[in-house]
């Protein structure tokens, strides 16, 4: 009976010394107080404390932690925007001490600063530059964060900008700008476009006609050297020219009614239709050139009289 007393006692002791004992886990610090007061801190691996006087009084990672901090600020164009600045830090393995009993909430202290600073930078810039230099405002906080927390024992690795919200109708408004620039740029494209269009077309067409007049100047060349050739042939076997030229009237005026004739679907009237029509339309035209000559000459004399008195 008094050996089985002994039990809560060995049970009780095995306790006591099991609690000696604690683990700390990798990229972690532990600090260790004695009745209150610091006494170690404690890396990775078994450790050893002295049971019912020292306590785990806490644990501190030392590995890079992430607080996202959402601002809303106003631009000088005077437009609310939304930030999201991501902190990226870790506490300094030498400063376990100061990163535990100088701060409470070290989020806390992390905001306001990250708050303080934007709210600093932010209005000196319109919103668009905000968007450009948003590596600027990243910065300007860290530089901030690491004068103010390094003695707080946490080193700031890297802030960044991850999001600028502004508003949703000015957000509406800046996609109806940009939309209204690209449909200008591609109006402007399109007149070039046209422009071009038309002028090649004009070039097409000039050159079209120039051709066209060569083509029409050639035949009328190679009409009129046959008629002379004809002319000089019929004059050597004793028909004058006056005579000549009637014959060769009167032979495209049959050869023009042939060629009509062969056409099936020809609708043409040719009137009048007799030889002699052609003699008379040729006879007209030799009594007004005389005439136009004849009256030419009598204006050249009428000047040189004019020239002398």
């Amino acid at each position: 009976m008094g050996q089985f007393a002994f039990i809560p006692l060995i049970f009780f002791g095995l306790l006591i010394l099991i609690s000696a004992f604690f683990i700390v886990k990798q990229q972690t610090a532990v600090i260790i107080e004695r009745f209150g007061r610091f006494q170690s801190i404690r890396h990775s691996g078994l450790q050893l404390k002295i049971p019912l006087v020292d306590r785990v009084a806490g644990r501190l990672s030392l590995k890079i932690q992430q607080l996202d901090v959402i601002i809303e600020t106003k631009t000088l164009d005077d437009v609310f925007v939304r930030l999201k600045v991501s902190v990226q830090y870790k506490v300094i393995r030498d400063k376990v001490y100061d990163a535990f009993y100088k701060l409470d909430y070290p989020h806390d202290q992390i905001t306001s600063y990250v708050f303080d600073v934007v709210r600093a930078e932010v209005p000196k810039m319109k919103l668009d530059d905000v968007f450009v230099k948003k590596d600027d405002i990243a910065i300007a906080v860290k530089a901030e964060l690491n004068d103010a927390m390094l003695d707080y024992g946490f080193d700031i690795i890297k802030t960044l900008v991850t999001d600028i919200d502004p508003d949703s109708q000015v957000k509406a408004a800046m996609n109806r700008i940009n939309a209204s620039e690209r449909e200008k740029i591609a109006a402007q494209y399109e007149g070039d476009a046209a422009r071009i269009l038309i002028v090649e077309k004009a070039k097409a067409e000039a050159e079209s006609k120039r051709l066209q007049g060569q083509g029409i100047a050639d035949q009328r060349r190679e009409i009129a050297r046959g008629l002379e050739e004809s002319v000089e042939v019929l004059n050597k076997v004793g028909i004058n020219s006056q005579e000549a030229s009637a014959l060769i009237v009167v032979t495209q005026h049959y050869d023009t009614l042939q060629a009509i004739g062969e056409e099936t679907n020809s609708n043409l009237i040719l009137l009048p239709n007799s030889p002699q029509a052609g003699s008379d339309m040729l006879n007209n035209m030799v009594a007004s050139f005389t005439a136009s000559n004849q009256i030419g000459e009598a204006m050249k004399k009428q000047n040189n009289k004019k020239k002398e008195e």
